[in-house]
């Protein structure tokens, strides 16, 4: 079952975000807390929103942390989808896919155009499982993050 997140999944969410992270081999790099996820999907002021899959026993097993962006080309918002993850134990019984299609399922309605997300170039179980579904990598563009002491010192502070 997919449903969106509610307060009490947050411990879940945290949860699911660092076993992401340790798949991609960032443990260290996930730095957010359970407040930070709680005031970031559930504060007065909201900058990004989240699905959950359940099980039979509804026990979360996967999560879509997604925000909305914009397109300027375009002119509506889109999807971008942050972080995608099913416990390796529930994988193969179509809670990925589920989650994918309940967010394209938002866009169509929104009317959004664009749902998009990064993946690692050496994750082929992510990238062969997107393809799937009729994704295809955007080889155009590259993506620059500025971050810690480089942010710092791009913002002449």
């Amino acid at each position: 079952m997919i449903r969106p997140a509610t307060p009490a999944d947050i411990p879940a969410i945290h949860a699911l975000i660092r076993e992401l992270a340790d798949y991609e081999r960032a443990l260290s790099e996930a730095k957010a807390t359970e407040e930070q996820l709680h005031e970031a999907l559930f504060g007065p002021r909201p900058a990004a929103y989240a699905h959950v899959a359940t099980d039979s026993t509804d026990s979360v097993i996967g999560c879509a942390v997604w925000f909305l962006n914009f397109s300027t080309w375009r002119g509506v918002h889109g999807i971008y989808l942050e972080d995608l993850y099913v416990r390796p134990t529930a994988r193969g019984a179509g809670h990925g896919k589920a989650l994918l299609t309940e967010l394209a399922r938002l866009c169509v309605e929104r009317g959004y155009q664009r749902l998009e997300w990064s993946v690692l170039n050496w994750n082929t179980p992510a990238i062969d499982f997107y393809e799937s579904l009729g994704a295809r990598p955007q080889d155009d563009w590259t993506v620059y993050r500025l971050t810690d002491e480089a942010l710092v010192r791009a913002s002449g502070t």
